[in-house]
């Protein structure tokens, strides 16, 4: 099922299926913002990460000494046991709980909600995740939506560029082959900025561990900004698109991939998040458009 929300400036469409976005429009001139899914190239347009981001060595972890296999990116992504609920006309929220399924692959008791609501012309993305175990939880959450750049059949994609407002860690870890995140490092930001180009995600996502910057903007280098992410409350960032792909993800993350060095024990994860019994956790990212 399809939910709409819509104000005086933009129209959004999202998917309870993942409770993925679909699309983002302006009213002004109907333009379409978000990437729409090309199979032949990337069929995913912005999906939802929980409890992992990225992949885990081998697809497996341990949690006390057992052993537990999770998707990359975890299982809100094409799930379609969400339950999606029209709060307004400006909002819409999904849900998730613990069940038997999710316990046979992540042994913790949790409800997983995501809202997305429009003021003006921003949307705002919002996660509460709640323990409902007897236990600490260790999850990591994030985002990972697609937009299109190319704006226009006229430009070109090494026309854009994302610039990273006050980046104190710029650079870029690689990704090995085996999709674990390796010691070795890249500089990608000049000034700043990350220019996209054919060749920039030839080995795959940048990684930004910690960067501390609080908002990334995509703009083209005449015509400006043509959209931004605030992200206040994710410490880790990912950029990434499909080789020579007419689209950029930019990621807001809290935890990413296993490290090369990783004893896949979810305790000992580098990045990964910890909530304490009735504890809940609430984070938040903004996309604004123009």
């Amino acid at each position: 099922m399809i939910h709409t929300i819509e104000n005086n400036e933009l129209i959004v469409r999202i998917d309870t299926t993942g409770a993925e976005l679909t699309s983002v429009k302006t009213k002004k001139d109907n333009r379409e913002f978000l990437w729409q899914g090309d199979p032949a190239i990337w069929a995913s347009q912005a999906p939802v990460l929980f409890p992992i981001i990225g992949g885990l060595k081998n697809g497996t972890y341990t949690y006390k000494e057992k052993s537990y296999a999770l998707p990359k990116h975890g299982f809100i992504r094409y799930n379609k046991n969400v339950i999606g609920t029209q709060n307004s006309k400006t909002k819409a929220s999904f849900s998730l709980s613990s069940s038997e399924e999710t316990l046979s692959s992540y042994p913790f008791k949790f409800n997983f909600t995501i809202s997305f609501e429009l003021i003006n012309n921003q949307i705002v993305v919002s996660h509460i995740i709640e323990n409902n175990g007897s236990e600490t939880m260790f999850f990591s959450v994030g985002g990972h939506p697609a937009f299109n750049c190319p704006l226009d059949d006229s430009e070109r994609y090494d026309d854009y560029y994302i610039s990273l407002e006050k980046t104190k860690n710029p650079k870029s870890y690689v990704l090995n082959d085996q999709g674990l995140i390796s010691k070795n490092t890249v500089s990608i930001i000049d000034n700043h900025k990350i220019w996209l180009t054919d060749t920039l995600f030839d080995k795959d996502a940048l990684i930004f561990k910690n960067i501390n910057a609080k908002k990334a903007t995509l703009t083209h280098k005449t015509n400006g900004s043509v959209l931004s992410i605030d992200f206040n409350d994710f410490p880790d960032l990912g950029i990434w698109a499909k080789h020579k792909a007419p689209y950029v993800c930019i990621e807001p993350w809290l935890g990413y991939a296993d490290i090369e060095e990783t004893t896949q024990n979810i305790e000992e994860k580098e990045g990964i998040q910890k909530l304490n019994k009735e504890e809940v956790h609430e984070s938040s990212y903004t996309i604004t458009i123009g």
